[in-house]
This record gives C-alpha cells, sequence and structure tokens, in this order.
C-alpha cells in the first residue's frame, strides 16, 4: 500500500469515527441520557418546574421533595382557554413549600387587554411568583410569524394591565427566536425567562437573564401524564430575590 493510500485510509477511519461519535452524542441528548445545559445549570442553587396538563395528575408533595424551589403552573392560554390542571395544580402546589406562580401562554390571534381580563378571571392574586407571559411561536405561525409591530400591539397592553392588577412587572418567558423578532431592546422593567436547552444563554440585546430553562427532558418523581418529561429552570439569585419580584 503507498503512503498516500494509507493517510487517505487513515482519513476514512477518523472521520467515520468522527461521524459515529456524534451521531451517539446527538442519540445521548436525543434520549435525554446526557444533557449539556445541566452542567452549567448545576451551579445555581434555586431550581424549578413548570408544568401544564401534559405533566397529569402531579403529587406535589412528591415533586416538591425533588430539590427544587420553585414551580410555574400553566393557567390560561388566549382569551379563554384555562389549563385543564390548573385549579387541581394551584391547589397541591400551594400546599408545599414551593413557591408558586401561574403563566399564560400568549395567542397572537386576540386582544391584549382581553387576555389580560382572562388571566386576572383565572389567577388569584398573593401569588408566591410574579405572574410570567409566555411569549413563543406555535401552530402555523413558525412558518409566518407576525410582525413585532402586531405583536408589541398585543404585548404591552397585557403586560401592562396583569403589572396594574398584581402589582409587579409580570416576567417574560421567550424561547430565542422569539425573543430575538419580539422582545429584544424592549421591556426593559420585566424580568426575562429565556428557554435554551443547550447552553446557557446569551441575549442579543446583551441584556441578564433572569430565569433560564435549561432542560424540557427532565424526569422527576411525582406525576403521571401523556408528557414523560418535564421542563427544569434556575433562577439567577436566592429564593428570597425570586419570590421579591412578586413585589409581596
Amino acid at each position: 500500500m503507498t503512503e498516500s493510500r494509507r493517510r487517505r485510509r487513515g482519513w476514512l477511519i477518523a472521520s467515520a469515527a468522527t461521524v459515529a461519535a456524534l451521531a451517539t452524542l446527538a442519540v445521548l441528548v436525543w434520549s435525554g441520557i446526557l444533557w449539556p445545559g445541566r452542567m452549567f445549570a448545576a451551579g445555581y442553587e434555586t431550581r424549578g418546574v413548570d408544568v401544564s396538563s401534559y405533566q397529569g395528575e402531579i403529587d406535589w408533595q412528591v415533586l416538591a421533595s425533588e430539590g427544587i424551589d420553585f414551580a410555574y403552573i400553566k393557567s390560561t392560554e388566549g382569551s379563554s382557554y384555562v389549563d385543564e390542571r390548573f385549579e387541581a395544580n394551584w391547589a397541591g402546589a400551594n400546599e408545599t413549600e414551593l413557591l408558586v406562580g401561574a403563566y399564560h401562554f400568549m395567542s397572537f390571534e386576540s386582544a391584549g387587554q382581553s387576555q389580560a381580563e382572562h388571566v386576572i378571571d383565572t389567577v388569584p392574586r398573593g401569588a408566591d411568583l410574579a405572574i410570567a407571559v409566555d411569549v413563543e411561536f406555535y401552530g402555523d405561525f413558525f412558518a409566518d410569524p407576525p410582525s413585532r409591530a402586531d405583536v408589541d400591539a398585543i404585548l404591552r397592553p397585557l403586560l401592562e394591565r396583569l403589572q396594574a392588577h398584581y402589582g409587579s412587572p409580570p416576567v417574560i418567558y421567550a424561547t430565542p427566536e422569539a425573543y430575538d423578532r419580539y422582545i429584544a431592546g424592549a421591556y426593559p422593567d420585566n424580568p426575562i425567562w429565556i428557554r435554551s436547552v443547550v447552553l446557557p444563554p446569551t441575549l442579543e440585546d446583551e441584556r441578564d437573564w433572569t430565569i433560564w430553562q435549561y432542560s424540557h427532558r427532565d424526569r422527576l418523581a411525582g406525576y403521571e401524564g401523556d408528557e414523560a418529561y418535564i421542563d427544569m429552570n434556575v433562577f439567577r439569585g436566592s429564593t428570597a430575590e425570586l419570590a421579591a419580584l412578586a413585589g409581596e
């Protein structure tokens, strides 16, 4: 075998090994066995979950013992939908030592004022955590996202009405894509809850995040629903600082 053929064979073997290693890594990440964000998130002491009806019936005493400090519970969506597990989750979570709050999934298809009134009709005042508003793409809006002006016309009155009612600026949850398109450079008084499930988040406008959703494929004890996984989050600060965002 000539030297050039040896080099070519060695290159092919190395390339095949690299592809195999990357494929194995991808499978481990996809399955939730290996999740890089977990390593970085381990440096933060205040940890929590966010849940919805997808987690099914939750034994909150069990879940609260899983090394978490807070829980955000889906309450509402748009101007009329209430999560079917909200009432049970709200009652159960508030019987634990967890800090508890609610989040609203914002619709691009109804006015911000009507969405705010829907939240107010559903979520009691006096929660441990500031109310949160989830801004992300869904359905056909992935392919055809609304303009920033259209979203601002919904989001701004929604946030203002919720702040007036609950007494503190709502937390804005966003995916990186939604943040860059709709939030960056605006809403300076609203704490940012950002999703970044591989590496620590870096916001386009260099703003500091407040809550980081670092995983959507963790498994904890205490729930049994259609969704086997649960979202995990960390807060940049202490539990007292997290509670202070609610203005209580």
